[in-house]
């Protein structure tokens, strides 16, 4: 038994029954699961491939979960795609991307290995490698790895050299990938190919400049809106006022794109998520011209969930991309509201003091509260409820900030649980469209100027939801339950991606 086959005779013998998961988030089907690959259209369904370890509920030796999709929403679970079993992936088959060839559909990765050094110490080599398959099994090329990590300049980083995203623009593939130069700062490296199997090095796209964070891992890079957008994912941030926190980050370089010099001349950087579980995203373009991320939704320093649960880690709702006037907005896929049941409406609803409304309240839904008018100063929304448990969100007028608090959630590790952020976008009224799915929280601020994403593993049986004024607010608020379930849902029939 190969590997692989043992990697999948594992996950079927081992996956966790779909009652015990979220309902319309993505997660490994047993063990551990981390950032999203190979995010793609191959045959006009979505692949979504993730760094996965199905042996234990820990990171682990590196392999690619797989999973697939007709709308974004709804997703089967298939075997896995690829485990580390050869020299020169034999440390991990680290993150990577996907794009449609003629008939084949072709992952890009990093095969990592290790070497001992004739002092004995272990030098870790970073790669990138190449797998071709139909779907749903993929074979590695003989000529792996295909980019060695001999090929980059000297002084970059032979170890720190990884994630590559490929796309293809007329009759050349392109890559970048995520590096370090002699400074340990963090870079994207870009490289050129006709066949995806010989490649060139071209240039250093973008660099830190010691600015943010150190390594920049899972870089994506592609047009929007007028302009070119890069994302990474910092290492090792440090807090910049209140638009970047510490630690592991991700974040958009938006700005032009030198052609001639293969440089992204930058603009503007931004958090693309200021709650505390957001990383790793990446994109894709559907055959309707839709820029759509997903991204892990947990941290790496801030693992809060139940020991005795077998799985560990989730993904984002798929999101649109839109660059218009300055702003890059994120909202949920559009198919997501073919799946929303009951609804439950309130307008022009007054709310002083503290309440719950009939209707609002569950686990599993879609909450939209707008904020009209009213002479309060601070409001409050309380999740996943009950008299021991809850998290909330509470909006400071005067200060135009939304502060998050997980502390009473149920968890039992000593993690960041407040977080918060200064609403940038200012409008008369104020827009919260809060994703709940059983243990998060996505929420758009305001048709997703900002968004803020954060885990918590509260029980189940906390479904309450409560409102707290100071004093008086006029608000709208509306509420649907999220349901895969045929005969629950309600709505127009999907559009073909």
């Amino acid at each position: 038994m190969t590997d692989l086959e043992k990697a999948n005779k594992y996950q079927e013998e081992n996956r966790t029954d779909k009652s015990e998961k979220p309902v319309f988030h993505v997660t490994p089907p047993t063990g551990w699961m981390n950032d999203p690959n190979g995010f793609s259209i191959f045959q006009g369904k979505v692949h979504l491939f993730y760094q996965y370890h199905p042996y234990g509920d820990v990171w682990g030796p590196m392999h690619w979960g797989h999973c697939v999709s007709d709308d974004f929403v709804k997703w089967e679970e298939l075997p896995a795609a690829l485990a580390p079993d050869t020299d020169y992936d034999a440390a991990g088959c680290f993150s990577g991307s996907a794009i449609e060839t003629e008939g084949a559909h072709a992952l890009v990765y990093t095969g990592v290995m290790e070497k001992e050094r004739a002092d004995k110490t272990k030098e870790t080599i970073q790669q990138q490698c190449l797998a071709i398959g139909d779907g749903f099994s993929y074979h590695k090329v003989t000529e792996n790895p295909v980019i060695l990590a001999e090929q980059l300049p000297d002084g970059f980083s032979r170890e720190d050299f990884r994630d590559p995203k490929v796309w293809k623009e007329n009759e050349t593939y392109y890559l970048v990938a995520g590096n370090k130069n002699e400074k340990q700062d963090g870079q994207v490296v870009l490289f050129a190919s006709e066949d995806l199997k010989t490649w060139r090095y071209l240039s250093v796209l973008a660099d830190n400049r010691g600015k943010y964070g150190k390594m920049w891992e899972c870089p994506d890079f592609f047009p929007l809106g007028g302009k070119h957008i890069l994302i990474v994912s910092p290492q090792d941030m440090q807090a910049d006022g209140a638009e970047f926190h510490n630690g592991n980050q991700s974040a958009a370089l938006i700005g032009e794109y030198d052609r001639k010099n293969y440089h992204l001349q930058e603009e503007q950087v931004v958090s693309l998520d200021y709650g505390t579980d957001f990383y790793a995203p990446q994109t894709l373009e559907t055959k309707d011209g839709r820029r759509i991320m997903i991204a892990w939704m947990q941290s790496w320093d801030m693992n809060i969930k139940p020991a005795e649960q077998k799985w560990n880690g989730m993904m984002t709702i798929p999101r649109q991309l839109q660059y218009k006037n300055n702003v890059l907005y994120q909202q949920p896929v559009k198919e997501l509201e073919s799946y929303r049941t009951e609804p439950v409406v309130y307008w022009d609803r007054e709310i002083s003091g503290t309440c719950r409304l009939p209707g609002i309240r569950g686990r599993v839904l879609d909450l939209t509260v707008e904020l009209l008018d009213g002479d309060y100063q601070e409001f409050s929304i309380f999740l996943a409820k009950n008299e021991r448990y809850h998290t909330s969100f509470r909006y400071i007028r005067a200060a135009q900030t939304i502060e998050f608090d997980r502390t009473r959630c149920g968890m039992v590790r000593d993690v960041v649980c407040q977080r918060s952020m200064k609403i940038k976008r200012t409008e008369e009224t104020l827009k919260l469209r809060f994703l709940m799915d059983k243990y998060s929280v996505e929420l758009f601020v305001n048709d997703g100027a900002q968004t803020f994403t954060s885990t918590f593993y509260t029980p189940a049986d906390a479904e309450d939801i409560e409102f707290a004024c100071d004093k008086k607010a006029v608000v709208n608020i509306e509420k649907y339950t999220v349901s895969l379930d045929e005969n629950g849902r309600e709505g127009d029939q999907l559009e073909k991606i």
